[in-house]
């Protein structure tokens, strides 16, 4: 597991047992006949949470790597991609309980997984170890803001939190 202390005022974790999708933070799990995929916690967190997703494909329908197949209200608006292709399945359970990915998001919070072709394996493979993945998050909000200020560390953040304090409305 690696963990990083302080990540935007919280310790996260990252399981080594996967691989990333370092662009949108899914961390990837190979089973036996497909491959899972879920938002790890530090994208959750980047994010500012999940309130609510849509599923932008059919269910079992193939899907090409790049394509989005999640639309997902976080504390923006974002759409999830496929990292590779293959057939998609969905966690339906999310579409009424979509805490479950901020609660528990390496397992019940998955989001889909796919039952890939023959060149599955070579596929999860050009994905990101975990170490990988923490290294990229060094030049992230999470890291640049280890305490989780608000502001953060933008010069113009700052100023904008700092002039709303200053405001008397």
């Amino acid at each position: 597991m690696v963990t990083i202390e302080k990540f935007l005022g919280k310790r996260v974790e990252i399981p080594e047992d996967r691989r990333y999708y370092i662009k949108q933070g899914l961390w990837a799990k190979h089973n036996e006949h497909d491959i899972t995929f879920g938002l790890s916690e530090p994208a959750l967190i980047l994010f500012g949470g999940l309130k609510d997703l849509d599923w932008l494909a059919t269910e079992g329908q193939p899907v090409e790597q790049g394509e989005s197949v999640i639309f997902a209200i976080t504390g923006k608006i974002l759409y999830i991609d496929s990292p590779i292709k293959g057939h998609i399945h969905f966690n339906n359970e999310l579409k009424h309980a979509p805490e479950l990915v901020l609660r528990d998001p390496y397992n019940q919070g998955w989001l889909f997984k796919l039952e890939p072709g023959k060149e599955m394996e070579k596929d999860f493979l050009r994905l990101s170890g975990a170490s990988a993945y923490a290294e990229s998050l060094k030049n992230s909000e999470g890291c640049k803001n280890p305490e989780g200020l608000k502001g953060g560390v933008s010069g113009i953040c700052k100023a904008v939190y700092t002039g709303i304090g200053a405001q008397k409305i």
